[in-house]
């Protein structure tokens, strides 16, 4: 039998009713012969106060096991509370310990950690109050995700993990092979591995969504990415979740317009859905953060060319580590400056040189620039990446022998190019960098329960 949760019995206040609760002690304060409880079960931020005393027989041997950290089950009367801040207390009729927990070596017993201490801890650091909210918050825009796409005609669809084709360009794969050390060899490469070929783990799943988008018109994958990559920055993660819609019929303007109105309702559905989190992360994270949501989910975003956007930069006066010419792929500190003081809020930017983009974004009239966008956000700066895909074989082939892959590599994508062509677009969204944007939270790594980054895959 599953327990009472305690977001519901918060929610319904069911007065003078005996329930059934379980959970995790997160301090114990005692008066007298009294013990006054405060327990979680992560249903939500706050806790179900239990007042527990000598009615339960064998208190005091009880007691000396009810510490922090330890679980229990508990049966009892809910009441209202005479204390001040709540509106409930459980008056404990029966407690079972469920499990103990060490209080000499409980590594939760302060309030208050590092979020550098809690990376060594990650059997233990979503017990916290900000690791629990942030993993709640991720579980709510999951949610709406979806919720978005399928009210808007969209099909999921499962792209692969292990992969042939790599739709960065960058080579920044982690590679896939059954052989052992000594046995893969410069004459026959992979040829005698398991797929016959070199694989790696995906760092996109677009180019397979682009195949089911030329059949279904609007589809979206969803899952794990992988980059090879040796960044130990606040902004990089090895493995991290993308968010990939594909839409048939569909040009950079319309890529621009469902990007936008994606991010304001996401934003809007954790400020109603998540409001207690966003509270804690404004008291201790960012206590900017309601006000910068609040106009995210309410304004317009600002559009502006890659060209203009450099203009503006260049006359900014600002000194940046990387000064700022046409041509150069714009870097974090560019981004955030440009949404940050120059526009005060989210910014579109697009029209991006040809130079700086992968091979199948769509070619402009300009033969210089190339059908792409992405959007900039406070805090973070590129928050969405996307484009206009080239839907024009003659255009799509030469750009790919430019760029030095293979016909027989990739004649599978062309062949969509050569069979009932398309306009089409789609974008990719880091979900670990929307959960920073709707936290506040400053390093990458507390957005993803499982951070793997070079040197660091602890579980």
């Amino acid at each position: 039998m599953l327990p009472q949760q305690i977001a519901e019995i918060l929610r319904t206040k069911p007065f003078d009713s005996r329930l059934f609760v379980s959970g995790w002690i997160k301090t114990r304060r005692d008066s007298g012969a009294v013990s006054f409880i405060e327990l979680s079960d992560g249903s939500c931020l706050a806790n179900l106060q239990v007042i527990a005393g000598p009615g339960l027989g064998n208190f005091e041997r009880l007691r000396r096991d009810l510490t922090t950290g330890a679980s229990i089950r508990v049966r009892g009367l809910l009441v209202p509370s005479p204390a001040q801040g709540q509106e409930v207390e459980l008056r404990a009729e029966e407690i079972e310990i469920l499990g103990t927990a060490d209080p000499e070596s409980y590594p939760l017993q302060k309030k208050r950690h590092s979020f550098e201490f809690l990376r060594t801890i990650p059997q233990l650091r979503p017990r916290t109050n900000a690791l629990a909210s942030v993993a709640r918050v991720r579980s709510c825009l999951n949610y709406a995700v979806h919720r978005f796409f399928c009210e808007r005609g969209f099909f999921q669809v499962h792209t692969p993990i292990i992969t042939t084709s790599d739709c960065e360009g960058a080579g920044e794969m982690f590679t896939v092979t059954v052989l052992a050390p000594g046995e893969l060899n410069e004459k026959e490469g992979f040829a005698r591995d398991f797929f016959g070929r070199r694989a790696g783990l995906t760092v996109s799943g677009q180019l397979q969504a682009e195949i089911y988008a030329l059949a279904l018109g609007r589809v979206y994958t969803f899952g794990p990415t992988f980059r090879a990559e040796n960044s130990n920055t606040s902004r990089h993660l090895a493995e991290f979740w993308m968010l990939e819609p594909e839409m048939a019929f569909c040009d950079l303007q319309g890529d621009m317009e469902i990007a936008e109105e994606l991010i304001r309702y996401l934003v809007s559905e954790v400020r109603r859905e998540c409001a207690a989190e966003i509270g804690l992360f404004a008291r201790f994270i960012d206590r900017e953060l309601p006000a910068r949501l609040e106009r995210i989910a309410s304004k317009p975003f600002a559009r502006l060319s890659y060209g203009e956007a450099v203009d503006r930069l260049i006359a900014s006066g600002a000194s940046f580590e990387f000064p700022v010419a046409w041509g150069m792929d714009l870097q974090s500190e560019h981004e955030r400056y440009l949404c940050e003081k120059i526009i005060g809020g989210p910014v579109i930017v697009s029209d991006y040189p040809l130079a700086i983009k992968p091979f199948y974004m769509r070619l402009n009239d300009d033969r210089r620039t190339v059908a792409a966008m992405d959007i900039l956000v406070p805090g973070i700066g590129e928050l969405v990446g996307g484009s206009q895909r080239e839907e024009r074989y003659d255009v799509l082939a030469e750009r790919m022998a430019q760029v030095g892959l293979k016909e027989e590599d990739y004649g599978w994508y062309l062949d969509l190019r050569r069979y009932g062509s398309v306009p089409h677009a789609g974008f990719g969204l880091g979900f670990e960098r929307l959960v920073q944007l709707v936290t506040g939270m400053q390093n990458i790594r507390e957005a993803i329960p499982f951070p793997r980054t070079p040197g660091s895959a602890p579980c």
